[in-house]
């Protein structure tokens, strides 16, 4: 739960491009509502309605889903509290989406029981020759794997997520670089170029002028 809409739909987009399914409330009265089932909970200490420390405890008494605090208070005690009242790990702000998923992990590693495999869903496809294992962040072309920079692999991750709308050039760069982006997008444009041309004939990106960008996916009689 997190109400600073900017943040939460940043990290929202990060974390479906890694395949995870996510629910966003905004208060900690919605959160206690929420009747799951959920695999893990992300709790902004910061929310309108209520303090987080306390919607924590309450989270915890019910059960023991992990829980992950974020929260821009550098404060040691509201740490050390957040942990004594059940948080299974705390996040500061600012934060990266990368480090996020790192933390998720390692505490679902630690709660899962030994010898119970999590199933994993199966990749996307997107037309007949591409597809994206979010998963596991790995890219397929005709059945081989195509060998993508990390920041590639965030760009096209982003882009397949609604195939045919037009993205301005802000909106990929804080989903994909960092959400307080400042400065020239160029790099924007090298990685586009990079896709185009590992991607050839799967996809197209189309350039709108002064906007941003549009990916296609191509199907065996055009694009669509």
């Amino acid at each position: 739960m997190e109400d600073d809409e900017p943040v939460a739909e940043s990290l929202r987009r990060g974390l479906i491009r890694y395949g995870f399914e996510v629910e966003w409330v905004t208060t900690g009265g919605a959160a206690l509502a929420h009747e799951g089932p959920y695999d893990v909970v992300l709790l902004d200490l910061g929310l309108p309605d209520a303090d987080g420390l306390d919607v924590c405890k309450a989270l915890r008494g019910r059960g023991d889903v992990p829980i992950i605090v974020i929260s821009a208070r550098s404060d040691e005690t509201d740490r050390v509290v957040g942990l004594e009242l059940g948080a299974d790990d705390y996040v500061s702000k600012p934060f990266g989406v990368r480090e996020v998923i790192a933390r998720i992990r390692a505490v679902m590693r630690r709660v899962q029981p030994a010898g119970l495999a999590v199933p994993s869903p199966g990749p996307d496809r997107y037309g007949p020759r591409l597809t994206v294992d979010r998963k596991a962040a790995r890219v397929r072309l005709d059945g081989e794997e195509v060998a993508l920079a990390p920041k590639e692999y965030d760009l096209l991750a982003f882009l397949t997520e609604e195939p045919g709308a037009l993205m301005s050039r802000e909106q990929i760069m804080e989903a994909v670089w960092d959400a307080n982006w400042f400065g020239p997008t160029k790099t924007l444009d090298v990685h586009v170029a990079a896709l185009r041309r590992k991607l050839a004939g799967a996809i197209t990106i189309e350039a709108v002028r002064g906007v941003g960008f549009r990916l296609e996916i191509v199907n065996g009689d055009g694009v669509s």
